[in-house]
C-alpha cells in the first residue's frame, strides 16, 4: 500500500464526507413546488371594466383581459387601484404600478407586479385566473 501524502489524505477525506452530506443537504433543503390555483370568475366583467379581489386585478379592455398581482414588490403591501390615473398604488412607500403592463412608474418598488395568466371563456366560468 502507497502511503498518501497529508495533503492528499485531507482532499480524500474531505471528497468522501462531501460524497455522503450533499444528497442530504439536497433532501434537507427540498420544498414542494406550489400547485398553481385557479380562480375562477363566474360574472362577465362590463367592457373596459376591471374585477378587484384580494389577491389580484382583472381588467378586460379591448378583447384584451390581464390579471396583476395586488402585492406590491417592495414591503408586500395591498395595492389600491385608482381608476381615473389608471395606475396601482402601495398604500405604505405609495410606489406606483402601470395597469396595463405592471411595470414600476414610481418608486420605492424596483421590480414589476406579477402578470398572472387568464384564460377568458364565452361560458361560465367567464374567467380563469392562474395565480
Amino acid at each position: 500500500m502507497i502511503p498518501l501524502s497529508p495533503k492528499r489524505r485531507i482532499f480524500l477525506h474531505s471528497l468522501w464526507i462531501f460524497a455522503l452530506f450533499y444528497p442530504i443537504k439536497r433532501f434537507i433543503g427540498y420544498t414542494i413546488p406550489k400547485k398553481p390555483v385557479y380562480v375562477k370568475i363566474a360574472a362577465p366583467l362590463p367592457v373596459g371594466g376591471y374585477l378587484l379581489t384580494s389577491d389580484f386585478i382583472l381588467f378586460d379592455r379591448d378583447d384584451n383581459c390581464w390579471a396583476l398581482s395586488r402585492k406590491c414588490t417592495h414591503l408586500g403591501c395591498k395595492l389600491h387601484y385608482s381608476e381615473t390615473r389608471e395606475i396601482l398604488e402601495c398604500p405604505c412607500h405609495q410606489s406606483q404600478f402601470n395597469s396595463s403592463t405592471g411595470e414600476v412608474v414610481k418608486g420605492p418598488a424596483k421590480k414589476s407586479l406579477t402578470l398572472l395568466p387568464v384564460e377568458k371563456r364565452e361560458t361560465s366560468p367567464y374567467y380563469i385566473v392562474t395565480t
